[in-house]
C-alpha cells in the first residue's frame, strides 16, 4: 500500500500577510500561514503534490500597489509559489483583472504550468495557456493534472482583458480531455481542478443556484467516467465529500485553510481508499521566510494606504449594513455621485460589496477607499427603458425576505453558498419604493424620475461597474444594452480624483428610495 497526498490553494486573491488591510489587524489568512502548512505537510511527504486552484494574482492592496507602481518587477504571488514548489496552478477568473500583458507576464514568470483546458484562442481554437493538462509520477504512480475553468467570465470581465480569448463550456471540454487523457495517458490517478464550484448541493443534488453554467462541478462528478479527485474553488466555500465516486474539496478564500485529499493505491496502483479534509491555518505562525520575500512591498504598500486623501465633512460612516441597504444612506450617495460625475449622467447604481466595508472616516485615507472598494472595477454606461430599470430593481429585491414574525432578513440564497452581498444594488437619480410585504416580483410600488412617473418605454443613461453591466449577478436585463460610455479607469483611482479635486466633500442623503416592510 501506498498513499499519494493532494494540496490544493484556492482563491488567495492576493493575500500574504495575516492582516486585514481595511483595519490592519491580525487576521487567520494569507500565503505566509499556507506556507507553513504546506512545510509541514511536505516534512510527512516530500512527494506530495501542490495545487493552486485560481484567483492568485489579484485581491488585495499589495497587489494593487505592485500592478500600480511596481509591475516591472516580479510578481510576489508568483515568486512566493516558485518557492514553494507548487506544481501547477490553474487560471481563475480574476486573473485576467489586471489584463492580459500582467496575467502574461505571471505565467512566463512561473516555474509551474498554469492550466485551462477551456480558454482557448478565438483564432487557433487550442488551449491559449499552453498546456491543458500535466502529467507528475510519484512512487510509480502516473497522475494526470487537468485544469479548467469557470467559463462565465465574458458575463464579468471588461472586454479588452479578454481579448482574443473564447471560454468553451467547462463541462464539455472536461468530458473531451478526460476521454483524451485516458486514451493518451493512461494515468493511474486522474485530478481534475477546475476553478468554478457546485450548482447543486453535494449530498442531496438539489440546485443551490440558477444553472447558468457560473458552477457545474455537481455535473461534472456526476456525467464524466473516470475522475479521482476534483479540486474546486470560485464560490469561498469550505467543502469535502464525494460525489459519485469522486473525492471533492474546496477550501475557503483568502488563504484561510488548505485542501488535502490522501489516496491509498495498492501494488497493482488501484485507489482502494479516498479521503479529504481541511486545515486551517488558525494555529499556526506565518512562514517568515515567505513574509521576507515581500517585505519591502508590504511597508510600501502599508505607507501608500496611510497616504491622505482629502476630508469628509458629515457622516459617511457605516454602523449596520442592514440599515444601509433599508435606506439612503451618506457611503452610497457617495459613490454613486462618483459615478455620475465622472460618466456626465444623472443616473447610477452601486453596492454595498461586503458587510465589513467600514465606510468612510472624516480623513480620508487610500486605506479607508481600498475597504469600501475592494474590486478592481470600471464603469459603464448602458442606454435601458424603464422596464430594464424596474426589471432590475425587481432582481435586487429578491435580496431581502420576512420571516415568520414578519421582520425583515436577507434572503438566504445571497448568503449560501457563499455571501453575495454585492448583488444588491441602491440607485441614485430615481425615486423608488420597495415594498417587501409584496410577492416578488411585485416589490417595485413608486418608481420614478424628477417626480414623475417612469417611463417603461423611455430610455435612460444610467452608469454602473462593469460587473453589473456585464449581467452579473442574474442581472440579465443588462446584458446585451448599447453601452453609451466606457470608462476603463479603476473605480479606485476615480474615488480618488474625484476627492482630491473638492478636498473636502460633503456627507449627503437625498432620501430618494427606501425600503418598507
Amino acid at each position: 500500500m501506498k498513499k499519494i497526498t493532494i494540496l490544493q490553494t484556492s482563491d488567495i486573491h492576493g493575500s500574504i500577510y495575516p492582516l486585514n488591510y481595511g483595519n490592519n489587524k491580525i487576521a487567520d489568512i494569507g500565503l505566509g500561514k499556507l506556507a507553513t502548512k504546506i512545510k509541514q505537510e511536505r516534512a510527512l511527504d516530500e512527494q506530495l503534490i501542490l495545487i493552486d486552484n485560481g484567483d492568485l494574482i489579484q485581491g488585495t492592496p499589495l497587489t494593487y500597489y505592485y500592478v500600480q507602481f511596481l509591475k516591472d518587477k516580479s510578481n510576489p504571488m508568483i515568486s512566493i509559489l516558485n518557492h514553494l514548489s507548487y506544481d501547477a496552478a490553474i487560471i481563475g477568473n480574476h486573473e485576467f483583472n489586471y489584463g492580459m500583458s500582467m496575467l502574461n507576464q505571471a505565467v512566463q514568470e512561473s516555474t509551474f504550468p498554469w492550466l485551462s483546458a477551456n480558454i482557448v484562442g478565438e483564432k487557433s481554437k487550442q488551449p491559449y495557456f499552453g498546456q491543458p493538462y500535466t502529467i507528475k509520477e510519484v512512487e510509480g504512480t502516473k497522475i494526470a493534472i487537468l485544469g479548467v475553468t469557470t467559463h462565465y467570465i465574458p458575463n464579468w470581465e471588461n472586454e479588452q482583458n479578454i481579448a482574443g480569448l473564447a471560454f468553451h463550456d467547462a463541462l464539455q471540454d472536461t468530458k473531451k480531455w478526460v476521454a483524451h487523457i485516458k486514451e493518451q495517458e493512461n494515468p493511474d490517478v486522474l485530478i481534475v481542478s477546475y476553478h468554478g464550484g457546485f450548482e447543486r448541493d453535494i449530498v442531496t443534488g438539489e440546485p443551490t443556484e440558477k444553472l447558468t453554467g457560473e458552477n457545474q462541478g455537481y455535473a461534472i462528478c456526476q456525467e464524466i467516467e473516470g475522475i479521482d479527485v476534483l479540486l474546486t474553488g470560485h464560490q469561498h466555500r469550505s467543502l469535502t465529500g464525494n460525489i459519485n465516486g469522486v473525492e471533492i474539496v474546496q477550501p475557503f478564500n483568502n488563504g484561510q485553510m488548505i485542501g488535502k485529499i490522501v489516496l491509498t493505491l495498492n501494488e497493482e496502483n488501484e485507489i482502494t481508499h479516498k479521503t479529504s479534509e481541511l486545515l486551517a491555518v488558525d494555529d499556526v505562525e506565518a512562514d517568515k521566510e515567505v513574509l521576507k520575500m515581500t517585505a519591502n512591498l508590504e511597508e510600501q504598500t502599508q505607507k501608500w494606504l496611510d497616504q491622505p486623501i482629502g476630508k469628509i465633512k458629515g457622516d459617511m460612516l457605516i454602523t449596520d449594513p442592514l440599515i444601509v441597504r433599508t435606506s439612503d444612506h451618506a457611503a452610497i450617495e457617495f459613490i454613486n455621485n462618483v459615478q455620475m460625475d465622472i460618466a456626465g449622467v444623472e443616473i447610477s447604481n452601486t453596492s454595498l460589496f461586503n458587510n465589513a466595508s467600514p465606510g468612510f472616516e472624516p480623513n480620508v485615507t487610500m486605506r479607508d477607499i481600498i475597504a469600501n472598494y475592494m474590486f478592481p472595477n470600471t464603469l459603464k454606461v448602458l442606454r435601458l427603458s424603464g422596464k430594464d430599470i424596474k426589471e432590475a430593481l425587481e432582481q435586487s429585491a429578491q435580496y431581502f425576505t420576512l420571516n415568520e414574525e414578519g421582520s425583515l432578513e436577507v434572503n438566504p440564497a445571497y448568503i449560501y453558498p457563499k455571501p453575495q452581498h454585492y448583488n444588491y444594488d441602491m440607485w441614485e437619480g430615481i425615486e423608488y419604493v420597495l415594498d417587501i410585504r409584496n410577492p416578488v416580483g411585485k416589490r417595485v410600488t413608486t418608481l420614478n424620475v424628477k417626480d414623475a412617473p417612469i417611463q417603461l418605454d423611455g430610455e435612460y443613461d444610467v452608469v454602473m461597474n462593469n460587473y453589473r453591466a456585464g449581467g452579473g449577478g442574474n442581472f440579465t436585463m443588462f446584458q446585451d444594452k448599447p453601452v453609451i460610455k466606457d470608462i476603463p479607469m479603476d473605480m479606485t483611482e476615480i474615488i480618488v480624483n474625484y476627492i482630491r479635486e473638492r478636498r473636502t466633500v460633503k456627507a449627503s442623503v437625498n432620501h430618494n428610495w427606501k425600503v418598507i416592510w
